[in-house]
Order: structure tokens, then C-alpha cells, then sequence
């Protein structure tokens, strides 16, 4: 069966806050233009909102611009930050740090915390009402190209496509979705993004990625635990060699989002991210706040943290990079949702001038790549450049001192005084040591009340994938998990999935064999960054499985 296509003036993949917000920008210039345009999103997800995953502490700087009546069309921004705390901890006691000695940049003053998967679905709303064609259940599995190699659009997965590659009883080829502009919002670790860096070498002139894994509750706590727009952060324990910390964020309705990031060029192979999220929990002071309470949703999800250096060249012919997918996190402020809807406004801006100009893609979206430079997402990301490289470079404790006295110059004008920019050092895959050379870590049994394990946790992200589909977790060589994962590192993907996804089974001659559970994956890209030797691939399932996030 061939696959049919539909024409469109720019599709957006990825219907996160980058992409839905390219969107609204694009139909805002054609109503005030009164130029029709023809603007689709498709979202992998099997909703709007279903794979959004975030702390989520939001500076409003973008929408402010995008949707400055976003409070009288009922954006779900309803829980002002009214309280800053940052906790330094040991295995039993914290220290709280004087909120006046941070950063000034560090404050969530004017900020809110919400769910911003609810907030992707309003802004889905607003598109929607403005003309926008959303298309959630259709992953994007494939970058199309003219013959000059210029991008011409993406082609949606297979639908009804056995484990073997045969076509069961309810196939369907996948939709091409031809455009003169292709904007790629996939978020952190892209597929399509991966193959679009290597084709264009969009890396050329910048640093190479480097990532932190999340992983993430929610939790209905006790009304008289609960304050309303109560933000608090956490560095220090259970983490002692490796850069990461907790954050506990009291959302409105008694609810609590309480999680836990690792660095992913963490060194110790025996370290499981998703056990570091279950002691911290432990702690007493977290404890505290739990105890009475329930959790109601898991999650985990990667997050990109190279900062200014690590961003690509944006745009390519036919295309280009917006939100996550370029990596516009700003580190120490935990925050990347308003630089990533800005960085979809402008792409927006960028396709939309060129199309009216009557381009059919053959002029690139160079533009974009100036707004940036000139946008204050660029000031943001460059008075904390430093920040994330200096962890690495001097350790935890030596980096941390390093951070605070970079950005506080950069905060009171001295900026100047600090005019280098440090460089990432080794990729995240590349730091992890040999088992021979690491202490195995002794993690306690979850409890059941407080900690949990993997397989409970899973259950709770909604997670589905049709059992017999083609593994979406490919391996370039199936000898390379027990020929060098196993037999030199100790199988580090059966830990640091936060998942259950991999685990090494005996098979029935006594060997050694990885077994991967594809249908608990919930996205999170982790096994595709800290795989040691790059073997394993991610790549998109049908569209519409993974996790169904109902409020993260």
C-alpha cells in the first residue's frame, strides 16, 4: 500500500510547549497579515499532553508575549511560587541555605508551579481555535527530502505492524506530511533530531550534548502538610560523587510533585537514578511531608543540559530545531518551558516571512538562527554557561563554589570579568567506569508505603504498547549487552533504565541474555545516551503508546 501525503505550509513535530506555541505564533502573523496558512502538528502521544513530563516551575516571560490575556482564557497557571527554599542535605539533617546568598537569578519569585501537560492541552486549545490541525497518535518516524536534499517533510509510523514485520489485519501505512517548512520539536534526544544533527552537521560549530535524568512523582499529601506554592530544592545526599538534587513543589488541590535529577555522566555503573529517587524520599525531612500521603503518578523523563555551548546550528534546508530539541534548558534555574515556547515564537516568526516572500524551502530559515543570538533565551543561557561544565570539571563541592561565584558576577553586571566559556568534557556514555573499578551500592527494599520499586511505579505512568509490535529499542549489535555491558560494566542498563525495561535473563543453557521489555518504556531516552557504547537506538513505537500522563 502506498502511503498517502497531505501539503501543508509548515508542520511542527511535537506538540510540547515549543511546538504548540509555533503554532499559535504562526496563525497570530497570518490573521494579522490576513494570510492563509496551513499549519499541522502531530504529537506521538496518545493525547496532547500524554508524554509531557516536567518539575514544573514556569517563568511566564513567554507566554506573557505569545498570550498576554492568558489569565481571561484560563491558562492553568493557578499557583504563584510564595515560598523559596533551598535544602543542603546529609544522610539525616539538612541545612537551609539563606535565600538571600543565592543568586538573584536563582529566585522563583513570579513563577508558577503547575502540571505542564495540562498546560500543553490549553495551549492545544488555543491553536486548535486559531486553525491549527493536531494530529495527536502519529509519531513522526521519518524525515523526507527532495532531491536536492532539502527537507521536505516527515512521514508518520506504520499502524497494525507485527513483532516479525508482517502486517496484521488492521495495517496502515504510515502519512506523509509534506511542507515547505518542517519545524522539529521531538524534546530532549530527539529521533529525527539525531539523524538531522549528523545529515546537516548542525554540531559542527558547537559542543556536544550532555544530559540529567529526572524521575518524578506526584503525590496527594495531607491538607495540613500541604502550602500552596511552597518551592523547595535539594543538592547534596543521597548523591556524594555525582552532580544532581530533589525538588518538592506543593501544587494547588493538596498535591505535591516531588522528584529527583542525576547527571548522566555520573561514573559509578552500579548507580540506579530511580533507587537515588526512592532514598531521597527517606530522607526525614522529605519523609515528613509524605507520610499520610499517596502516590498517585510516576514518570521519568531525560533533560538536556549542555546549556549555550551545546546548542546546534538551529536551521537546515527546509527545517529547522526549536525547544528541547535543541536544548534551551537553563540548568541552575531548572527551567526550560519559556525558552523553548520562545524559541518556537521565533522559528515561527522566521518560516512565516519566508513563505509569504513565496519560498517553497528553498531559502533556509537563517533568520532564526539571528533572533536567537539576539533574544533574551541567549542572555539567559549565556550568564549560566558555565554553571553545568564547572561540576564537571572541578567535582561537586569545588563546582558548586565555582557556579554561585560566576553567577553572581553575572547577575550584578561584573559578567565581564568572566569572559571564558568552559567546554563539556567527555559524553555522558563515556564516564562510566568499569565494575571492576566501582563499589557496588547497597539499595534498601522499598517499603511500599514511602518507596516503591520500578514495576509498581510503571503501572502508575499508564504506560501501553500493543504487545506485538516491533521492538522500538533497537540494538545495533545483540552481542555487545553480555559481550561488554555485562561482562565489563555489570549490566548498567538494567539500572539506570528507570523503567524495569532491560534485565539480563539465564537462559536455558545457563547463558547470560538481555531481555528488553519494550512495552514498559516510558520515553525517557536515558538507555540511548548512557548506553557505553552507543549500540542501543531509540527510535518511535506506533504512535499512540508510551506513557499517558494525566497531570505531570
Amino acid at each position: 500500500m502506498e502511503r498517502e501525503s497531505m501539503e501543508f505550509d509548515v508542520v511542527i513535530v511535537g506538540g510540547g510547549p515549543a511546538g504548540l506555541s509555533a503554532a499559535i505564533r504562526l496563525m497570530q502573523l497570518a490573521q494579522e497579515k490576513e494570510q492563509e496558512l496551513m499549519v499541522c502538528v502531530i504529537e506521538k502521544g496518545s493525547e496532547i499532553g500524554a508524554h509531557i513530563l516536567s518539575g514544573a516551575v514556569v517563568d511566564p516571560i513567554a507566554l506573557n508575549e505569545l498570550i498576554p490575556d492568558w489569565k481571561d482564557k484560563g491558562a492553568p497557571l493557578n499557583t504563584p511560587v510564595t515560598e523559596n527554599h533551598h535544602w543542603i542535605l546529609s544522610e539525616t539533617g539538612k541545612t537551609e541555605f539563606p535565600h538571600f546568598l543565592l543568586p538573584p537569578l536563582l529566585s522563583n519569585d513570579g513563577m508558577y508551579t503547575l502540571s505542564l501537560g495540562n498546560f500543553t492541552r490549553w495551549l492545544a486549545e488555543q491553536a486548535e481555535a486559531m486553525g491549527v490541525e493536531i494530529y495527536p497518535g502519529f509519531a513522526g518516524a521519518e524525515v523526507l527530502y527532495h532531491e536536492d536534499g532539502r527537507v521536505k517533510g516527515v512521514a508518520t509510523g506504520d499502524m497494525g505492524v507485527a513483532r516479525d514485520g508482517s502486517h496484521k489485519s488492521g495495517y496502515e501505512p504510515g502519512m506523509e506530511l509534506h511542507a515547505k517548512y518542517t519545524l522539529f520539536a521531538e524534546g530532549c534526544r530527539g529521533s529525527l533530531t539525531k539523524g538531522l544533527e549528523k545529515k546537516f552537521g548542525l554540531r559542527a560549530d558547537s559542543d556536544h550534548q550532555t544530559y540529567g535524568i529526572g524521575i518524578k512523582e506526584l503525590w496527594d499529601i495531607d491538607p495540613a502538610k500541604h502550602k500552596p506554592g511552597r518551592v523547595i530544592h535539594s543538592q547534596g545526599w543521597p548523591l556524594t560523587e555525582d552532580a544532581g538534587g530533589g525538588f518538592i513543589y506543593h501544587q494547588e488541590n493538596n498535591q505535591v510533585a516531588i522528584g529527583f535529577v542525576v547527571t548522566l555522566d555520573y561514573q559509578n555503573p552500579y548507580l540506579s537514578p530511580f533507587d537515588e529517587m526512592q532514598r531521597f524520599k527517606n530522607h526525614p525531612a522529605v519523609r515528613e511531608i509524605l507520610e499520610g500521603g499517596r502516590r498517585v503518578a510516576y514518570g521519568a523523563r531525560a533533560i538536556n543540559e549542555g546549556g549555550l555551548q551545546s546548542v546546534p546550528k538551529l536551521s537546515f534546508p527546509g527545517g529547522a530545531l526549536i525547544g528541547c530539541a535543541a536544548g534551551f534548558v537553563n540548568v541552575p534555574r531548572i527551567k526550560g518551558s519559556h525558552n523553548a515556547m520562545k524559541s518556537g515564537m521565533l522559528a515561527a516568526e522566521a518560516a512565516f516571512d519566508a513563505v509569504v516572500a513565496g519560498s517553497a524551502g528553498e531559502v533556509e530559515l537563517t533568520s532564526y538562527q539571528e533572533a536567537f543570538k539576539n533574544s533574551w533565551i541567549y542572555k539567559d543561557l549565556h550568564r549560566v554557561r558555565n554553571v553545568r561544565p564547572a561540576l564537571s570539571k572541578f567535582g561537586v563541592t569545588l563546582g558548586t563554589l565555582y557556579a554561585g561565584m560566576d553567577m553572581w558576577l553575572n547577575n550584578i553586571g561584573l559578567g565581564f570579568l568572566v569572559p571564558w566559556t568552559f567546554k563539556h568534557g567527555h559524553k555522558d556514555n563515556e564516564a562510566t567506569k568499569k565494575a571492576a573499578n566501582a563499589k557496588p551500592i547497597d539499595y534498601p527494599k522499598p517499603d511500599g508505603k514511602i518507596t516503591f520499586d520500578k514495576l509498581s511505579s510503571v503501572f502508575l505512568s499508564n504506560t501501553n504498547h500493543e504487545e506485538d509490535q516491533p521492538i522500538h529499542l533497537t540494538l545495533k549489535d545483540p552481542t555487545v549487552p553480555v559481550e561488554i555491558n555485562l561482562k565489563d560494566y555489570a549490566g548498567p542498563e538494567q539500572r539506570y533504565c528507570p523503567a524495569g525495561v532491560y534485565e539480563f535473563v539465564e537462559g536455558d543453557s545457563g547463558d547470560k541474555r538481555l531481555q528488553i521489555n519494550a512495552q514498559n518504556c516510558v520515553h525517557c531516552k536515558t538507555c540511548d545516551i548512557k548506553d557505553i557504547t552507543q549500540n542501543i537506538n531509540w527510535v518511535v513505537p506506533e504512535g499512540g503508546g508510551g506513557p499517558n500522563y494525566p497531570n505531570m
